[in-house]
């Protein structure tokens, strides 16, 4: 785990696609008080399309350097909770970028839950469509558990628990003095 001092006092929720970043991030910013953004919601609001639609039209490379811009924007901010794409951390400047400005919390889950999740959101997911599902989830688990784990200053498993038990947890562990709760700063 990284355990930095950070310059901002930015939390990023990482983890990959159905972990419950999104979910649990609207709960701890409310919480925190702090704003919520959440880099798929943006992207879709920028450019008219959702993560499946850009995949399919523009590619990965396309979505993933939109991305990282939207990225770069939020840690722009202080007093932030991002919620992220799964994929983030597979882009190194993204990887350094998040380290050096913001409290990392990676959201793991069980490949069965995170199937459990996907298959009853609203969203499609880009990289979980087509045969097997199950498969291609364990290889970006492969794959990136340990891109997660190197920038990681937190680590939580959310299988069983709810979005708001979870994020009342994360708010507990942030470290006292670098996040304490903004007045007037909500979203």
């Amino acid at each position: 785990m990284n355990g930095g001092v950070r310059q901002q006092n930015n939390i990023v929720l990482i983890g990959l696609s159905g972990s419950g970043k999104s979910t649990v991030g609207r709960y701890l910013a409310t919480r925190l008080n702090y704003p919520l953004f959440d880099t798929d919601a943006v992207i879709e609001s920028e450019t008219g399309q959702n993560a499946a639609d850009i995949f399919a039209s523009r590619g990965e490379v396309a979505f993933r350097a939109i991305e990282s811009h939207v990225l770069r924007c939020a840690l722009e901010k202080t007093a932030t909770v991002i919620a992220t794409g799964g994929g983030i951390v597979t882009v190194p400047a993204n990887c350094e970028l998040i380290r050096d400005k913001a409290f990392v919390v990676w959201l793991d889950a069980t490949s069965s839950a995170i199937i459990a999740r996907v298959a009853n959101h609203r969203q499609p997911r880009p990289l979980l469509q087509g045969d097997n599902p199950q498969a291609r989830l364990e290889q970006m688990r492969q794959n990136r558990a340990s891109l997660y784990r190197a920038i990681a200053d937190l680590h939580i498993l959310t299988d069983g628990i709810h979005a708001s038990a979870v994020a009342a947890r994360i708010a507990m562990l942030l470290p006292a003095l670098h996040f304490a709760p903004q007045e007037g700063h909500h979203e």
